[in-house]
């Protein structure tokens, strides 16, 4: 071996040994699931109008950057935190608008598997997978109170509503803004009817009622009225 030849193979074992040395240095990060990564289609049948709505839910540790792939991959989600001492965001809803161009939406948000990666503020990869239908439930009809009813008891009131099948759910919601109270209930399919609690309801005022079904893959179907108190 000629001198230069020695010299030679002398430097590639430093590199390799120094490149080894930097490595152990190092802790290697796994990619790890998100806690929850989720998308599904949501129904306002009384507007005629649906959104797509996604959570993410990153565990403990904020996320400093998410990406959200489609079926036709495209990005349809690119968030980064500004700078890690914000601390980052670790639990996302987000929801498309909600239009009445119900097919323009679906072919913004198609069908299939919708892709999850991000990055924690320190540095662990997280990533997840969702599948989108554009299944929606059917809705129920307002059995009680009827749909506008008026001179409604605040006492005793029994929602009722007409049963559906293939629901996993029922949403049940009552809300009045001025007050800013609201009561929401999340039913099996077997429940058909729900009592308001005693003192819920004051007299003379008109609440909003929506009654929604959910799938098993947690597509939803609302219907939306409102009824008034008797004085």
């Amino acid at each position: 071996m000629t001198l230069r030849t020695q010299i030679l193979a002398g430097l590639i074992l430093l590199l390799v040994s120094y490149g080894l040395a930097l490595g152990a240095g190092k802790e290697s990060r796994q990619s790890i699931p998100l806690e929850a990564a989720s998308v599904l289609f949501e129904q306002n049948a009384t507007d005629e109008d649906v959104e797509v709505v996604f959570e993410v839910n990153a565990g403990d540790v904020g996320l400093a950057k998410l990406t959200v792939v489609s079926p036709d991959h495209r990005t349809v989600i690119d968030f980064t935190a500004p700078d890690a001492s914000t601390l980052g965001i670790r639990n996302f809803q987000l929801e498309s608008p909600e239009p009445k161009d119900i097919e323009g939406l679906k072919a913004a948000y198609p069908e299939g598997t919708y892709t999850f990666a991000g990055t924690n503020v320190v540095g662990d990869k997280l990533h997840g997978e969702a599948t989108l239908i554009h299944e929606l439930p059917a809705t129920v009809s307002f059995l009680r109170p009827g749909a506008g009813a008026t001179r409604i008891s605040t006492e005793d009131l029994e929602i009722a509503w007409t049963p559906v099948e293939n629901v996993a759910n029922y949403i049940v919601e009552i809300e009045q803004d001025e007050l800013d109270v609201k009561l929401k209930a999340r039913l099996p399919a077997t429940a058909a009817t729900l009592v308001v609690p005693s003192g819920f309801l004051l007299p003379g005022t008109e609440y909003k009622l929506s009654i929604g079904t959910m799938t098993d893959k947690g597509n939803i179907s609302i219907v939306e009225t409102t009824f008034t108190t008797a004085e």
